[in-house]
């Protein structure tokens, strides 16, 4: 076929805003007609546009690495130009470290050594990896224990892998990059979402067609189901981390664990029976197989998510007076008036292999699975610890440690950072990418803090009400745009993370509206815990039901 000819009018840029490059935008459609097996095609717009994806050099290149023709190819690499004199060298002596072992394999030691000798080592490789290539020379049967087998590195499979290796060394002009427009265009799809206040729909229900248009139809503001198995104040309710249980706990002792099914209907899967006091906190484990429920200044109990049974009870006994009480970890602590000892929150370890627990006396134990007392944290706090958190990495315990102030704890430092607010708080939650802290405040605020690195405010909600009780926020939706939260008007209030004023209020509750949870595997379902003694499964109206779009303005 021949080539057309390249009127006076092209542009070496497609596109309105001219920074497109063609040579690379042709580039980009050829490498991925090759990687969705379209290679007929692709070499039909290779040979008709004139622009190659590869130059004949670097075909050249990778067939000599194909075939372990070592020093054709570095030959060949001088050849192909676009790269400076140390990437030459980088690359170079990465190939000349191949021939090395391959030849000490094949026992041909004195080859060996004269590629190192006069290869490697004039390309200034660092004398650490002289030595220790020299040391293979000695003692040969090392590189089997290091390398593998490289007498059959020869193979087109080893060849493979190798070439895949070097190109993460050669700049993109030179080996364009693989699968590039798929990369793109999700990053476009990606630039687009964070630009719509709105958007709350799984990436799978996407499409490349249309631009996304989105509404208060991804939000889960209707009620499509309400839950009426306890008999109870709902106090506390979380969906697991896979999304496909919900535990929640009420005044009355009881604590259920829910299934989500496949066509999202929530049913009962255990009733959980056994602590003697209302049931105020909830933690899964990290493989969502495991639950703890915490009775208010009672006990922690582990329960098996699979039987509904329980597996141990974490309890800590005795009173104490006033004055000074320590404890195994010699720290003394200052307790005012006389109290029954009872545990108040608890939180998994990330690695399941420790449980968090705090203490109406103000400290923080950790415990083993088994029951076991490992430490005892001081937090030189004036509050019992009723708010728990361990970010996903475990390195980070966060607590309210005094009236109006939170503590970070660095766990292998035992550094510390504080949060200090202006009023006092009431509840706290972490953010899933330990990024931000949502912070309860009694004077009907919740403030979003920024936890990474520094410590600031980024936004600061309001609308709820909030008086009596302990009304928990949650982070929700697409990576945790919104933010939820019950409210003692029994309504549960949405913000967007950049708005401070709500953009939905879901009316259905007939009590106060204590907790709230996000389901973090779909983020089109919301559940709420009431006074009145029910849950509310929030979700999106569908496509048969008239429901006109709100549309927000941008941020």
């Amino acid at each position: 076929m021949d080539r057309p000819q390249e009127s006076e009018g092209d542009s070496e840029f497609v596109g309105s805003k001219g920074v497109v490059r063609k040579d690379e935008f042709v580039r980009v459609l050829t490498e991925a007609l090759y990687s969705l097996g379209y290679s007929q095609t692709g070499r039909q717009l290779e040979e008709e546009s004139g622009i190659s994806l590869h130059s004949s050099e670097v075909r050249l290149f990778k067939q000599q690495i194909l075939d372990c023709r070592w020093d054709e190819s570095i030959a060949t690499l001088h050849q192909i130009g676009q790269m400076d004199e140390t990437s030459i060298k980088l690359v170079s002596s990465v190939i000349l470290e191949r021939k090395f072992f391959q030849l000490l394999a094949g026992e041909k030691i004195m080859d060996a050594l004269h590629t190192l000798r006069n290869q490697i080592t004039p390309l200034g490789v660092d004398v650490d990896t002289v030595c220790k290539l020299s040391s293979f020379i000695l003692l040969p049967s090392q590189i089997l224990d290091l390398h593998g087998p490289y007498g059959q590195e020869s193979t087109m499979n080893s060849g493979k892998r190798f070439l895949d290796e070097l190109k993460t060394l050669l700049p993109p002009s030179v080996w364009f990059p693989e699968n590039r427009l798929v990369h793109l265009v999700e990053q476009g799809i990606e630039f687009q979402n964070d630009m719509c206040w709105l958007h709350n729909t799984p990436s799978g229900k996407m499409s490349l067609l249309a631009h996304e248009d989105c509404g208060m139809d991804q939000i889960p503001n209707h009620t499509v189901q309400v839950l009426q198995e306890h008999i109870g104040e709902v106090w506390f309710l979380k969906f697991s981390h896979n999304g496909k249980y919900l535990a929640s706990s009420c005044s009355e002792c009881l604590v259920i664990i829910w299934e989500v099914n496949v066509d999202g209907q929530v049913s009962l899967k255990h009733r959980l029976s056994g602590h003697e006091k209302p049931v105020s906190y909830i933690s899964w484990s990290h493989d969502d197989n495991q639950l703890l429920t915490c009775g208010e200044e009672e006990t922690v109990k582990r329960w098996d998510v699979a039987s509904g049974e329980c597996q141990h009870t974490y309890e800590i006994s005795g009173r104490i007076d006033l004055g000074l009480v320590s404890c195994e970890c010699q720290h003394t602590y200052e307790i005012n008036g006389r109290i029954d000892l009872g545990l108040v929150s608890c939180e998994w370890a990330p690695d399941g292999k420790s449980i968090y627990s705090g203490v109406n006396d103000k400290r923080i134990i950790m415990w083993d699975p088994e029951g076991n007392l490992v430490e005892c944290l001081p937090t030189h706090g004036t509050m019992r610890i009723a708010d728990l958190r361990i970010t996903s990495d475990g390195k980070q315990l966060i607590t309210v440690c005094d009236r109006r102030t939170i503590l970070l704890l660095e766990l292998i430092s035992n550094s510390a950072r504080y949060i200090v607010e202006d009023q006092e708080i009431v509840c706290c939650t972490l953010s899933e990418d330990n990024q931000c802290l949502l912070v309860g405040l009694r004077d009907e605020r919740i403030r979003l803090w920024n936890i990474a690195g520094g410590t600031g405010v980024l936004n600061e909600f309001r609308g709820h009400k909030r008086a009596r009780f302990v009304v928990r926020p949650c982070f929700g939706g697409i990576k945790e745009k919104f933010i939820a939260s019950g409210s003692e008007d029994s309504q549960v209030y949405i913000w967007h993370r950049k708005q401070p004023t709500p953009i939905s209020k879901l009316a259905g509750h007939t009590g106060a509206v204590n907790c709230v949870s996000w389901n973090p595997a779909d983020p089109q379902m919301l559940a709420s815990g009431s006074d009145d003694r029910t849950i509310r499964i929030w979700g999106v109206k569908r496509a048969n039901l008239d429901f006109q779009k709100q549309q927000l303005p941008n941020p």
